[in-house]
């Protein structure tokens, strides 16, 4: 794993085409260019599709430009890092061979310069998730992995559009956003009790860096509102909004 290494999650890349999206991804795409200038490590921290369900002989054609994106990425030598989000779980060897360097379908833990990083998207980690966590295993097994991938795939994806609609989510009132944020914090400080100096994870949408006790827990934001990052450039973690840097 090469210096720097940066984190980015909650892309939600779009089924569907609009002004939104086209604006969205060209950010995205400036931001991907100036990583390939750096080259390191570049982490997806899930959910960087809205949903992707991939066939062994079918990937969704919406994501093309991407997809050439991060295949320039590659070329030009940037470790490509996927953890598999609660919209993009469902990968095959076309993402874990032809496009990422690595994929990781649960938390992955590294250690550089020493610093030691535990990386999760984050879902399900809330003590109230209760209904989620069952959802999350009915949805990852076997099973019903097999059972959705009979379905024809233009009959999957129209599931998919309806089911998968991360725009038309509001925006969490302020005291959710204190519960969830005191819940993460919880979970880092476990985390750093056990040698941990770095808690990245996704899901959440904050978009903040935060102490919590022995370690800093960057909760990232997502590309739809708040396009932001964070990196490690080998002495320490910061987060930074995209486009003041653009």
């Amino acid at each position: 794993m090469e210096l720097p290494i940066y984190f980015i999650s909650d892309v939600h890349l779009m089924l569907t085409e609009s002004s939104e999206e086209d604006a969205k991804r060209q950010s995205l795409y400036r931001f991907l260019n100036f990583v390939r200038t750096t080259r390191g490590t570049l982490f997806f921290v899930g959910d960087l599709f809205d949903f992707y369900f991939e066939y062994p002989d079918m990937i969704p054609k919406s994501y093309f430009d991407f997809y050439n994106k991060a295949f320039q990425l590659r070329k030009a030598g940037v470790d490509l890092r996927f953890i598999a989000g609660n919209h993009d779980y469902w990968v095959l060897d076309f993402m874990k061979e032809k496009l990422m360097s690595h994929t990781y379908f649960d938390d992955t833990t590294f250690s550089i310069r020493g610093k030691n990083f535990y990386i999760t998207h984050g879902d399900g980690l809330l003590s109230w998730d209760y209904g989620y966590r069952i959802l999350k295993k009915i949805i990852r097994s076997p099973f019903f992995i097999w059972c959705f991938r009979s379905l024809h795939p233009t009959t999957a994806y129209k599931i998919a559009r309806k089911v998968s609609r991360t725009e038309n989510h509001p925006e969490l009132p302020t005291e959710i956003k204190n519960k969830v944020r005191t819940e993460l914090k919880k979970q880092a400080s476990s985390h750093f009790e056990k040698g941990f100096d770095y808690m990245v994870c996704g899901h959440y949408h904050l978009n903040e860096l935060i102490d919590a006790g022995k370690g800093k827990l960057a909760v990232l934001g997502d590309w739809q509102d708040q396009p932001s990052y964070a990196v490690f450039d080998g002495k320490e973690l910061t987060l930074h909004q995209w486009e003041n840097d653009d």
